[in-house]
């Protein structure tokens, strides 16, 4: 059977941090910008961790 290969457009949207928990940034940071609040877009700016929920399946696809 052959190698699996990394999803790399997967990988470019991720990052591992050191205790092995996916980072990624927010969606909706630029879209409709004049409608949210300074303090939405605060927020958005910040890197927050990948849900439990969807940690095995996107591992999966980072195993390569």
């Amino acid at each position: 059977m052959p190698k699996m290969k990394t999803k790399r457009t997967f990988a470019k949207r991720v990052k591992e941090t050191g205790t092995g928990k996916l980072k990624r940034h927010h969606a909706y940071t630029s879209h409709f910008a004049a409608n949210k609040t300074h303090k939405q877009k605060v927020g958005l700016r910040k890197a927050t961790l990948l849900s439990a929920s969807d940690m095995k399946r996107s591992k999966e696809l980072l195993q390569g």
